[in-house]
């Protein structure tokens, strides 16, 4: 009975934890944008989702860009961007428009 109630309770947590996006402010801004190669398209609606430097907690790595087919007909991609605030750098991610 108490472990299950005990999992039930680490569950829960999980799931508030999950359900708060808090911002990762990171001090250092991001290097610059790199010029990626695009291979040809492979069909006539995918879309090009550029490459973006994510951080991974320690130091900036590259997302390489991809050949996408959008989720529904006439979405637009948003590309990720790093904006400046006054705590630090903060990634707004890529989405469908």
């Amino acid at each position: 009975m108490f472990r299950s109630a005990l999992l039930l309770s680490a569950l829960a947590c999980m799931l508030c934890v999950g359900a708060q996006a808090e911002d990762v402010y990171v001090r250092v801004g991001p290097p610059h944008r790199i010029s990626e190669h695009r291979d040809r398209r492979p069909g006539p609606n995918y879309v090009w989702t550029s490459g973006y430097h994510r951080w991974d907690g320690r130091a900036y790595a590259w997302a390489p860009g991809a050949w996408v087919v959008p989720p529904r007909p006439r979405a637009h991609w948003v590309a990720h961007r790093w904006v400046h605030h006054r705590e630090g750098w903060v990634l707004v991610e890529g989405h469908w428009s």
